[in-house]
């Protein structure tokens, strides 16, 4: 991308324009959650004064709202190369993948294995060990290497057997940016018939993902992670879908995907990420939607790379920090995790904080087996900038001297 190609990116960002109020913030917390693009923020409120209305009604408002949730599905679609009628809201990934884990309880017997990993987020392994926990199971863990912070797979022929029933994976991890082989962990699965779980909430903003070619059972992310509002979303392929016996209200639909939206959704949510998408449609191009959704994320990723390469040698280069990085030749995510000796990590943040407006985020991220594992508790866990294709080569700049002055200090 070019230096005009990406002011006119950063021009589609509310919370990076000038502002009188506050002073101009530099955004480095991208997994945490990205910055809302206008065309998501345009599209709710546009749905919000033009007249919110709830579903399957006559008047105007209400047909328009179910359109709106179709359009949605759509989009999601178009984004992930999936059904449609595969897509689930919610409101968030956490509680729509508890919501997943009760209604496949009667697929876990006692004795059956659930298979997880160290290096995931614990939304991605809380909601099926608390499953194996009520029904019995056993819950093993896929390990990650302590030095190249990669899942170890040379044992997966023994970890995924004929007792495995669920495997739940994480297509890129939320502290170290290390991007997972999932496709030969759910090859593995399907050998024995288990079901696989993917969490791909960090990975969706970063990496063009295609469901159908995965053959994973169910994917979950979220909207907020890639320019978007609040909102969780799951694919379940319409196979398991309609064997999936969820918790619901009586009187409520019994058909896909809608058994699984309990209660009223998030329909202004819903309309914010149509925008998000159009945001990064914007960025590829093609003939089709999903043409251009593809594009537009292997734009970013290129762009990303770059950024975040001259970050990775950057840090290598201080003697002070430790990098949490996997190393070459390993895919990556421009997220990089790191400590510094002899500092509290907490201590870190607030300093970039409060003397360069910088928001860098700090703890275990809910990656809290691997934080365990790394035994990086005592020092507050780590220090992550996480990238997006609105940060700039100078915003790199600025972080590297003011790193040099806390380091000076």
């Amino acid at each position: 991308m070019t230096h005009a190609s990406i002011l006119s990116i950063r021009s589609h960002f509310p919370a990076l324009q000038p502002n009188a109020i506050r002073p101009p913030y530099i955004f480095f917390d991208g997994p945490g959650g990205t910055q809302m693009s206008r065309q998501a923020l345009d599209a709710m409120v546009a749905y919000i004064t033009g007249g919110m209305a709830n579903l399957h009604g006559t008047f105007p408002t209400s047909v328009g709202t179910d359109a709106l949730l179709d359009e949605g599905r759509q989009a999601v679609a178009d984004l992930l190369n999936c059904e449609p009628q595969e897509v689930a809201f919610g409101q968030n990934m956490t509680s729509l993948a508890f919501a997943i884990a009760r209604g496949l309880a009667g697929f876990i017997n006692p004795g059956d294995e659930v298979l997880v990993t160290e290096l995931d987020h614990r939304a991605n392994v809380d909601p099926w060990v608390t499953l194996a926990k009520d029904r019995g199971a056993v819950v093993r863990f896929i390990p990650v290497s302590p030095e190249t912070y990669t899942l170890e797979l040379d044992d997966l022929g023994t970890l995924v057997n004929e007792r495995t029933k669920l495997v739940a994976v994480g297509m890129s991890s939320n502290v170290t940016g290390t991007v997972t082989p999932v496709e030969r962990i759910i090859a593995r699965a399907k050998e024995v018939g288990a079901l696989t779980v993917v969490d791909a909430v960090h990975a969706v903003p970063h990496l063009p993902i295609d469901f159908r070619t995965l053959g994973a059972d169910v994917l979950l992310c979220s909207a907020y992670k890639f320019f978007g509002p609040h909102l969780g979303v799951a694919v379940v392929s319409a196979e398991l879908f309609e064997k999936l016996a969820v918790y619901k209200l009586a009187p409520a639909p019994t058909d896909i995907p809608h058994k699984l939206e309990t209660g009223t959704q998030n329909h202004e949510g819903i309309a914010g990420l149509i925008g998000a998408l159009e945001f990064v449609q914007a960025l590829g191009e093609g003939s089709t939607r999903k043409e251009r959704l593809r594009a537009g994320l292997e734009a970013i990723d290129a762009y990303e790379q770059e950024l975040a390469q001259e970050l990775e040698r950057f840090l290598l280069s201080v003697p002070q920090v430790r990098l949490y990085r996997a190393p070459a030749g390993t895919r990556k995510t421009p997220t990089l995790a790191f400590t510094i000796e002899g500092r509290n990590s907490r201590e870190v943040a607030a300093w970039f904080a409060k003397r360069h407006h910088m928001c860098i985020a700090d703890g275990h991220f809910y990656a809290s087996t691997l934080a365990d594992k790394l035994e990086v508790g005592p020092q507050g866990g780590w220090v992550r900038i996480g990238l997006a294709p609105y940060n700039t080569a100078e915003e790199i700049e600025q972080f590297k001297a003011a790193l040099q002055e806390f380091l000076a200090e």
